[in-house]
């Protein structure tokens, strides 16, 4: 694993906070050490760089650099108020594009929020313009939101064996295959995403399926493992039925896209990094 796809998975994704509806965020605190700042001082001018340059491009500042202040012991055990703030990773992104450039983590972080920002972007163009690929990058952004959320509600519903009630679901809209059957028929390897080797209508039935049980756990007060694993079938079954009386294809009829999104993620990280060069 070369230096950056080891900074990309290994440090950045790793200190990013998601938080109770699903939106993730990084704390300023965190970055500076990521990105190699040892005071906080002259972090905070780099911080400060990013918020006029997110202003003068019309942006809403307030709603990317969050102020956050907590306290921190020290020494002595005295307690201190310092600031931090929780960032978007559209912040994070011209935090790196402000920062000194000499530092070769503020490199790596430049090309990494760079994609990944840019990935973002492509959610609020007109849907029918973008290419499949890009259509599988949104479906699959919307899907990993969903199903943090369907988990939330799934744990509030007495969910311990989370592995029974997702593979319920997917019984249900793959006539009976679980996550491993439907891994083991698409050919992939151990520990492979599946949802990252689907295509965009076949995730678009995923995310149906996932925003529908989370509805129905939440509206119906479900308060037993039993109940929300049979309730997560249902739905599973309700939309394959749907699929089948509009004359849809069955979502395990449907080709596998000849790269994972995950490989062409690297490689949009490959050309950006050939680019920037």
């Amino acid at each position: 694993m070369n230096e950056m796809e080891t900074y990309n998975e290994k440090t950045f994704e790793d200190i990013k906070h998601i938080d109770s509806i699903g939106n993730e965020y990084w704390l300023a605190r965190e970055l500076q050490v990521v990105l190699n700042y040892k005071e906080w001082r002259k972090f905070e001018g780099v911080i400060n760089k990013a918020k006029n340059a997110c202003i003068n491009s019309n942006v809403n500042m307030i709603d990317h650099f969050v102020g956050v202040d907590k306290l921190s012991k020290r020494a002595n055990n005295a307690e201190v108020l310092i600031k931090d703030y929780q960032l978007s990773r559209y912040a994070c992104y011209l935090i790196a594009q402000n920062g000194d450039s000499r530092k070769e983590r503020i490199a790596l972080a430049q090309t990494y929020f760079a994609v990944q920002t840019r990935k973002q972007e492509l959610t609020e163009k007109e849907y029918s313009e973008l290419t499949e690929d890009e259509k599988r990058f949104y479906q699959r952004s919307l899907t990993k939101k969903g199903n943090y959320s369907l988990n939330q509600a799934a744990k509030n519903a007495g969910v311990k064996n989370f592995d029974l009630f997702h593979n319920a679901g997917y019984k249900g809209l793959y006539n009976g295959e679980t996550a491993d059957d439907i891994a083991k028929r698409k050919g992939l390897r151990y520990r492979e995403d599946i949802l990252d080797n689907m295509g965009s209508d076949e995730l678009i039935a995923n995310l149906f399926r996932i925003s529908q049980t989370e509805q129905k756990l939440k509206r119906d007060n479900i308060s037993s493992e039993k109940e929300a694993s049979q309730t997560h079938y249902t739905i599973g079954k309700n939309i394959r039925e749907v699929i089948a009386k509009n004359g849809g294809a069955m979502p395990e009829k449907l080709p596998k896209p000849k790269k994972s999104l995950k490989e062409l993620e690297k490689k949009n990280k490959l050309v950006s990094k050939v680019k920037n060069k």
